[in-house]
């Protein structure tokens, strides 16, 4: 694993934007093993790779579009390189900003069930699956291939010869396992004590025929060596098992391919499990990101849902009326797609930003409607005829309408052209909030008063007269 680490840190290093590699070989932490290796990648500083309006300043000015390359370019040129190590299963994880807990992937999927090595089967089905479903650097966390040694004990024959089980359990703990403090050894140089601790070294306690030929006390004394009261036989096993609702379980943990989203392959993992039939003591879940992004997105629906019912209640209030409010809460549907329609034109996805973003948006939009109602009830209190009024209304809001959505826009520009760190995260806020904003202003500047009409004719009972039978 040191060889294939120091080959593999050797392809990082010349990597086009890579400045610091720190790598590890045999797993560390509570999870490692000792075939694992980690590396920790440092990019050159963000504005020196992409567009930094503070290069404008150099000379000569365009270089500051030339040679521009993002942290996903790097990820993309580091999985072209490694796809030449065909015996190594890869994965490549940005830290995020929001830690919303699980482990740090883009789907972790989860099997259940009583037996490990059905478990095994099935997640390896899925794992080579991943790819038709619009997965990347799918891994499992159950590999039955550990090599291990196996002591069958003989107890018939261990009970001819007077040996106890635990005698041999005891002698296999110290020699292969090793004893932490058997015993203090004195410095008197330094004056200091120290624990003496008790192991075979690592060729004789990996070695059958060594461990076979250890002694074993015997009752009445005497030793008899381990190999006449037992059998050691090579095997394989599980790495570690995980348990999960007292149930085992294996996990698939992969990423999302380029052109997919998150909810759609948990959808298509979910579809493939159903496909592959399996009995009725085996279940499969969803659980650390993708979980908590399904949760954070219900919640988020809650809040919208919640926001309109308060938005309608001080409408309502202020109005005085409750038709009106529907007016004005109709812009809320029309600028979503609008919204949608900015966040694929300018390559945005729908995460925790944009849904902040939407957010913001319905909050503001609903301020055009607001300026033309308002104005519209003022002038038929004065006396003018309902039509006369909205296209009166119209005309003298059209000002403040446009004045109040290019300040908005403006205030909203820094962020959305922003170039430092962090900053393709945060832009989605802004790019939700100038595509609603502006590509739905002419919709709702025409639907308002149309709107206006019908519901002011619904609430005055014409289309349905109160007095209907």
């Amino acid at each position: 694993m040191n060889r294939v680490a120091l080959l593999i840190e050797e392809e990082l290093r010349n990597v086009p934007g890579i400045r610091t590699v720190l790598g590890s070989a045999g797993g560390g932490g509570f999870l490692g093993s000792v075939n694992n290796a980690r590396y920790y990648v440092k990019l050159v500083p963000h504005e020196e790779r992409v567009f930094s309006w503070k290069r404008l300043l150099q000379w000569p000015p365009w270089r500051a579009f030339q040679g521009n390359y993002s942290q996903r370019d790097v990820v993309t040129e580091i999985r072209k390189r490694l796809r030449k190590f065909t015996d190594l299963r890869t994965s490549i994880r940005n830290p995020q900003t929001f830690s919303i807990g699980g482990p740090n992937y883009d789907i972790d999927f989860a099997l259940l069930g009583p037996d490990l090595e059905s478990l095994a089967g099935y997640a390896d089905q899925l794992r080579r699956k991943a790819p038709e479903l619009g997965l990347i650097e799918a891994d499992t966390t159950l590999k039955l291939d550990k090599p291990e040694l196996r002591v069958e004990i003989d107890r018939e024959r261990a009970a001819k010869l007077g040996v106890d089980t635990e005698d041999i359990a005891n002698a296999l703990r110290l020699m292969v396992g090793g004893d932490q403090k058997v015993s203090r050894f004195r410095d008197e140089s330094v004056n200091d004590d120290y624990d003496v601790q008790l192991r075979l070294q690592e060729g004789d306690r990996n070695d059958s025929e060594t461990i076979a030929r250890l002694y074993v006390p015997k009752q009445g004394g005497g030793l008899v060596r381990l190999d006449n009261v037992v059998k050691i036989v090579p095997a394989k096993s599980a790495s570690r098992i995980d348990r999960l609702d007292r149930q085992r379980q294996v996990r698939l943990r992969t990423g999302i391919a380029p052109g997919y989203a998150q909810a759609d392959r948990i959808a298509a993992l979910r579809a493939e499990v159903a496909s592959m039939n399996l009995p009725p003591e085996y279940s499969d879940r969803v659980s650390g990101r993708a979980r908590e992004l399904e949760t954070t997105f219900n919640e988020f629906i809650w809040a919208f849902l919640f926001s309109v019912i308060l938005m309608y209640i001080i409408l309502a209030s202020q109005f005085e009326n409750v038709v009106h409010p529907f007016t004005i809460l109709l812009s809320l549907p029309l600028c979503v797609p609008f919204a949608l329609f900015s966040l694929w034109v300018t390559g945005q996805t729908i995460n925790l930003y944009s849904a902040l973003g939407m957010l913001v948006l319905f909050g503001v939009v609903k301020k055009n409607a607001i300026l033309q109602i308002d104005h519209t009830n003022n002038l038929r209190a004065r006396g003018m005829e309902r039509s006369a009024a909205i296209l009166q209304a119209n005309r003298d809001r059209l000002r403040p309408i446009l004045m109040t959505t290019l300040t908005l826009i403006a205030g909203m520009l820094p962020l959305a052209l922003g170039t430092g760190p962090g900053a393709e995260e945060r832009r989605a806020v802004a790019v939700v909030v100038i595509g609603g904003q502006s590509l739905c202003l002419l919709l709702t500047l025409l639907v308002t008063p149309v709107a206006y009409s019908i519901f002011d004719d619904w609430g005055r009972g014409r289309f349905f007269p109160r007095n209907a039978g």
